[in-house]
């Protein structure tokens, strides 16, 4: 057991490891998923109902909602938590 790190937090593992972003990243992205996911249940709503609600492609919501694909812009971002009745705070730390 490496006595270095006792105490140490995960959060200063990852960063020295190199990791920090990327898993904040697919954190964010799986917070929106689940959050698109559950008002897809609870109201029932289809894949090309969200489509259409958010105005964009059966194949656009497909990558929104894989919580592996990153890939997001902050105009979608908008749209979606716009939709989900939240808004954006974006702050650099």
């Amino acid at each position: 057991m490496n006595k270095n790190c006792i105490g140490s937090k995960f959060d200063d593992f990852l960063e020295e490891e190199g990791l920090l972003q990327e898993s904040d990243t697919v954190a964010i992205k799986r917070v929106i998923v689940y959050a698109l996911e559950q008002k897809m249940l609870s109201e029932k709503i289809t894949v090309s109902q969200l489509a259409k609600d958010l105005d964009t492609s059966r194949s656009a919501i497909s990558r929104i909602l894989d919580p592996e694909n990153t890939a997001i812009t902050l105009n979608t971002i908008e749209k979606v938590a716009k939709y989900l009745g939240k808004r954006i705070v974006l702050s650099f730390a």
